[in-house]
C-alpha cells in the first residue's frame, strides 16, 4: 500500500489527499510533452459486483505555471483513445494541468477490448455481399469471455464513475470536464455524480442521452447533405452505384494486403457520413459528390482508403459493449452499413439494456456544435443545451464533428471559457467559415494527384520534364542556342505556374486535391506544349543526342499530362 501511495505522488500536481482508489505508474505508451507522467487507475470491472479489477489508462501533464483548476479530457467513440492528444491539449491550456483519461477497455487501458473479428467481417462485406457479421460477433465475444472479461461492466455509467474516481485518486479538489462526441455523455454523468468536484464542463459535439444514436443516423446524414445543397447529386450518386457497384482497389488495414472493395451507393453514403466529420471534406463535398454523380468513380479510391484505417481506429469490443447496452434500440432499416452491422452484433451479444441516468449539472457548461455535423447536429445539441441550467451554446459555420480539432475559433472559444466560465465572452466570430466550399466546376476532376501521392513513381514524367527543361535552359544559354534556351525557359515557366496553382489549392484545402486540380492547369498545359514545339524545332535545327532526349521527354510528358493526369 505504501508503494502505491508513493507512486501516486509522482503522477500528480496540486494538493493531494489520501487516494481511495489505487494508482499504478506506467511508461507512457506514446510520445508525450515534457512534464507528463502516465499511469493506470485500478477499478472494479463492475461496481455492482466487485471482485475483478481492471486498469484505466491516463496521463497527467503538469503546467509550468498553473493558474486554475485542471482540465480532464476524454475522446469519443466509444472506443477512441485519448492519451495521444495530451500535447495538443497542453498547448491549448498552457496555464492548466491537463489530464487525459482513457475509456475502460480502450487501446491504452487493460484489458483492451479490440474486436478484429467484426472489423474483418465489415471489410468482408465490402469485398462481397453477405459477409457473416454474426459469426465475427460470436467469435469476438467468445474470445473476451474466455479471457475473463465481463462485457456488462463496459457502460457509460461505469466509465463516468472512473472519471470521478480518478479525480479523487489524483487528489484534485476540482477540475474542468472536457468531452467530445460520445464522451460528452460520460462527462455529463460524471458532473452529475460529482458536483463538488466539477468546476465547469465543455461538451464539444454534444450527444444528449435522450437522443437515439441509431434512430437519428439516416436523418442526420440526409440533413447534412441537404444543408450542403448537394442532396440531388447525392441521390443520383447513390442510386447509380446501388444499381452498378464500383470496384475500388484499396488495402486491408488488418493484413496490409491489397484487395478490391465493392462499393454500393449505400456503402459510399456510409463512408461519407464518417468523412463529413472533417471540415476539409465538408468544404470539398459539393465538388466530390457532383463528380461522383457524373460517374467519376476514380474518386472513390481515397474514400475506400480511409475506410479501413477508420475501422481500425476504434476498439470495437468496447464500442459494441457500450452501444449494445446504452443504445439498445435500432431502426427497422438503415442505408448505413455501420448501423446494420451494430444491429447484428448486438443481436448476438444479447447484453442487458442500461437504465438511462437522466443526468444533469448545475456547473457552467459550454456546448459547441458544427453546422454540418452528421452525427451530433445542432438540431439535437441546441435544445439539449437549453435544458442544462447554466449552459451556453455556440454553433460554428462550415464545421463538422469535433469542433476543437477542426476549427481555430472553436479551440479559442474553449480556451476562453475555461479561463473564465462565469464571465466568458466569445473571443472570435463563429459565423465566419474557415474553409470556402469547392463547387462543381471549380476543379478539373481527376484522381491522378491522389494516385501520384500513393505511388510516387507515377510522378516521374513531370520530374524528368523539369530536369530536361533546366538542362535546356543552361546548355542553351552557355552555348548560345537561343531556341534550346527558350524551350527550357518555357518548360520551367509552365512548371512554376502549375506548381503555384496546385500549392495555392493545397494551402486552402489539401483534401480538394483528392477531387481534382485547379482548372487553370488546362490552360497551362498549352505552355508545356509550346515548350515541346520549341524543343522539336531545336532538334530539327541540330540533331544532337541532348536535343533528341529532350524531345522524347517532352513528348512523353505531354502524353502523360493530357491522357492520364488531366
Amino acid at each position: 500500500m505504501i508503494t502505491r501511495v508513493v507512486l501516486a505522488l509522482t503522477l500528480v500536481s496540486g494538493p493531494l489527499t489520501a487516494a481511495p482508489v489505487p494508482l499504478e505508474a506506467r511508461a507512457c505508451p506514446v510520445a508525450m510533452p515534457e512534464g507528463t507522467r502516465c499511469g493506470f487507475l485500478v477499478v472494479p470491472e463492475r461496481r455492482d459486483a466487485p471482485g475483478t479489477t481492471i486498469r484505466v489508462g491516463y496521463a497527467v501533464h503538469r503546467s509550468d505555471a498553473p493558474s486554475g483548476d485542471p482540465v480532464v479530457y476524454m475522446s469519443g467513440g466509444p472506443g477512441s483513445a485519448s492519451i495521444q492528444l495530451t500535447g495538443y491539449l497542453a498547448a491549448l491550456f498552457p496555464d492548466r494541468d491537463v489530464v487525459t483519461v482513457e475509456q475502460r477497455g480502450s487501446r491504452f487501458s487493460k484489458p483492451t477490448l479490440g474486436c478484429p473479428e467484426t472489423v474483418a467481417a465489415m471489410l468482408d462485406r465490402l469485398r462481397a455481399p453477405g459477409a457473416d457479421v454474426a459469426r465475427g460477433a460470436r467469435d469476438c465475444r467468445r474470445r473476451h469471455q474466455e479471457a475473463g472479461v465481463d462485457l456488462r461492466g463496459y457502460t457509460t455509467k461505469e466509465i463516468a464513475a472512473d472519471v470521478v474516481d480518478l479525480r479523487k485518486a489524483l487528489g484534485f479538489e476540482k477540475w474542468n470536464l472536457f468531452g467530445v462526441s460520445y464522451s460528452t455523455r460520460v462527462m455529463v454523468d460524471a458532473a452529475a455524480a460529482d458536483p463538488g468536484g466539477t468546476a465547469a464542463v465543455v461538451l464539444d459535439s454534444f450527444l444528449p442521452q435522450d437522443v437515439s444514436w441509431y434512430g437519428d443516423a439516416d436523418r442526420n446524414l440526409d440533413d447534412t447533405v441537404a444543408a450542403l445543397g448537394i442532396d440531388e447529386d447525392f441521390e443520383v450518386m447513390t442510386g447509380r452505384l446501388n444499381d452498378d457497384p464500383a470496384l475500388v482497389p484499396t488495402t486491408d488495414p488488418l493484413t496490409g494486403r491489397a484487395f478490391t472493395a465493392r462499393l454500393t451507393g449505400d456503402d459510399v453514403a456510409t463512408v461519407l457520413a464518417e468523412g463529413l466529420h472533417d471540415t476539409s471534406v465538408i468544404a470539398a463535398a459539393p465538388a466530390l459528390v457532383g463528380a461522383l454523380a457524373q460517374g467519376h468513380d476514380e474518386l472513390l479510391r481515397p474514400l475506400a482508403d480511409q475506410t479501413g484505417p477508420g475501422l481500425a481506429s476504434h476498439e470495437f469490443g468496447l464500442y459494441h459493449a457500450v452501444q449494445c447496452q446504452d443504445e439498445a434500440t435500432f431502426p427497422d432499416r438503415s442505408r448505413l452499413f455501420t448501423v446494420n452491422v451494430d444491429r447484428a452484433v448486438c443481436a448476438e451479444w444479447r447484453l442487458p439494456a442500461s437504465k438511462p441516468t437522466k443526468a444533469s449539472t448545475k456547473a457552467p457548461v459550454l456546448v459547441l456544435a458544427g453546422q454540418y455535423d452528421p452525427t451530433t447536429p445542432p438540431r439535437t445539441a441546441r435544445p439539449a443545451a437549453e435544458r442544462l441550467p447554466h449552459a451556453r451554446f455556440v454553433e460554428f459555420a462550415g464545421v463538422g464533428h469535433a469542433v476543437f480539432l477542426s476549427d481555430r475559433c472553436g479551440a479559442r472559444t474553449i480556451a476562453a471559457f475555461m479561463a473564465d466560465p462565469e464571465g466568458w465572452k466569445q473571443p472570435c466570430d463563429p459565423s465566419v467559415r474557415g474553409l470556402p466550399p469547392v463547387r462543381p466546376g471549380d476543379l478539373h476532376v481527376t484522381g491522378a494527384p491522389y494516385q501520384a501521392m500513393t505511388a510516387p513513381w507515377l510522378a516521374a514524367p513531370p520530374a524528368l520534364f523539369v530536369l530536361a527543361s533546366l538542362a535546356q535552359l543552361v546548355t542553351g544559354a552557355i552555348r548560345g542556342r537561343a531556341l534550346t534556351a527558350f524551350a527550357g525557359l518555357t518548360g520551367l515557366a509552365f512548371t512554376g505556374l502549375a506548381a503555384d496553382a496546385v500549392w495555392g489549392l493545397t494551402k486552402v484545402n489539401e483534401t480538394a486535391l483528392a477531387v481534382g486540380v485547379p482548372r487553370v492547369l488546362e490552360l497551362y498545359g498549352w505552355i508545356a506544349a509550346g515548350s515541346a514545339v520549341l524543343t522539336v524545332a531545336a532538334l530539327a535545327r541540330a540533331r544532337t543526342i541532348p536535343n533528341s532526349l529532350a524531345a522524347t521527354v517532352a513528348a512523353g510528358f505531354l502524353v502523360w499530362w493530357w491522357s492520364w493526369f488531366l
